[in-house]
């Protein structure tokens, strides 16, 4: 079992409509940093993205923002970050984000935090990596996917070999610990795997 040192937090460059999705992105923020855990994120300083990181450095931590460039004026970068890595394009930012983490958490957002996010559902449903992936169901967000899942395993899709390995939890307060306690090494063919990907 590796231990969890560095998180990727996917998440939206909006806040929502609830205020608790911010709330929540802060808690998870600091309890990153007081667990002595890295943030890996996208790099901006909006919406929640600016929030979770802003929260890891106003409580002592590390943070790696991994932006493409087409972004940087949109997103605004967070200049405050120990490390900013500006890369040429979507696929090389979403390939960094991986080798740099060893666990994954998405909060609330948009299209392109669900993209990321079934991503790395996909990948490890295919067996290239075993880090952990959660889901923080702020406000039960991401209630309408989990039924997704489960109507795909009704109609067969996820079926017996095919199984979608992640947590849920509900409060940030519960993240550490999850994703300490399902932490797993990589498997030798993961990184071998994502650069035949990109």
């Amino acid at each position: 079992m590796a231990p969890v040192k560095n998180v990727c937090v996917y998440c939206g460059s909006g806040f929502g409509g609830d205020p608790a999705f911010a709330e929540a992105a802060a808690a998870l923020g600091r309890s990153l940093a007081e667990a002595g855990l890295g943030l890996v994120y996208g790099g901006g300083n909006v919406g929640l993205m600016g929030t979770v990181a802003q929260a890891v450095l106003d409580a002592g931590g590390h943070v790696t923002g991994i932006i493409p460039d087409f972004l940087k004026s949109r997103e605004r970068m967070l200049d405050a970050i120990q490390e900013t890595i500006v890369v040429g394009d979507m696929h090389t930012r979403k390939r960094l984000m991986f080798e740099r983490s060893d666990a994954f958490v998405a909060l609330p957002g948009g299209i392109g935090t669900l993209e990321e996010l079934v991503e790395q559902l996909t990948w490890a449903q295919l067996g290239q990596h075993k880090k952990p992936i959660l889901l923080l169901s702020i406000a039960d967000f991401w209630t309408p996917l989990l039924t997704l899942l489960d109507h795909m395993r009704d109609q067969g899709f996820i079926r017996e070999g095919l199984e979608l390995n992640y947590l849920v939890a509900k409060d940030a307060a519960e993240v550490i610990g999850l994703l300490q306690s399902q932490s797993a090494e990589t498997s030798p063919e993961a990184e071998a795997f994502v650069a035949e990907r990109f």
